[in-house]
């Protein structure tokens, strides 16, 4: 008899879902991510991601804005009527009003084509971390991560209470469901309450920018916050940055 354990299960691969209506970059994008690892189902319109959506389950969704039929940004918003998987959307126009739609539809992040491999692949890992740090319980979490404040205690400010232990929010004693990018962000407030956090300092922490990237994308969450939270909870401080109420 080998007195050697069995080898733990393999970790099951990370299944994404990408929208994309350009067949050569649907072909491209999908290849690229399964060398490194990802397993990719792909779909060529809104409407068929949405099918894939709702009879499969996935970890991340990857959706083009242009799609025929359904277009990105009304997949975006279909898919946040059920679920709170992180979200990346792809615009060709960077600077254009796709990238506030997509954002306030609910999506996580935005990447402009055409964009480098490397590039996509950073976002996806950002966006993944995101999502297991939201759902990992506390004592659970890796070492090396940085703990919510007063890991394991109820943080009250005025009507929102988080529990930073169970990584549940409430305002007025009912819970709020947050997409993984809006707790991490609220977290960061409460980390600071009363303290103006700038947006280059939200992206490096929050989004994990290595750079001062578009702040569009605090702007936008914050956004999102407000309307869940209560709008007088996030102040904007002109000119610096948000701070959360005490």
């Amino acid at each position: 008899m080998s007195s050697h354990a069995p080898a733990p299960p393999s970790p099951r691969p990370v299944r994404v879902l990408l929208v994309e209506d350009d067949e050569l970059m649907r072909r491209s994008f999908t290849i690229a991510l399964e060398r490194y690892g990802y397993e990719v189902k792909a779909a060529a319109d809104g409407l068929t991601g949405l099918e894939l959506f709702r009879d499969e389950g996935f970890d991340l969704l990857i959706l083009d804005v242009m799609l025929p039929g359904l277009d990105g940004i009304g997949l975006c918003r279909r898919v946040r009527e059920t679920s709170l998987v992180p979200v990346l959307m792809m615009s060709a126009r960077g600077d254009g009003l796709d990238v506030v739609a997509g954002l306030e539809a609910g999506a996580d992040d935005y990447v402009v084509k055409p964009v480098d491999t490397y590039v996509l692949v950073a976002r996806i890992r950002s966006l993944l971390r995101r999502a297991t740090y939201a759902s990992t319980p506390g004592p659970e979490r890796a070492a090396d991560e940085s703990p919510p404040p007063s890991e394991g205690e109820r943080l009250v400010f005025g009507d929102l209470s988080i529990d930073t232990g169970g990584l549940e929010v409430f305002v007025s004693g009912s819970p709020v469901a947050l997409t993984p990018t809006e707790l991490k962000l609220l977290l960061e407030f409460a980390a600071h309450p009363g303290v103006v956090l700038e947006r280059h300092t939200l992206l490096r922490n929050v989004w994990e920018y290595g750079w001062d990237g578009d702040s569009r994308v605090v702007d936008l969450c914050v956004q999102r916050l407000r309307r869940k939270l209560g709008r007088d909870r996030i102040e904007t401080v002109r000119g610096f940055g948000y701070k959360l109420r005490r």
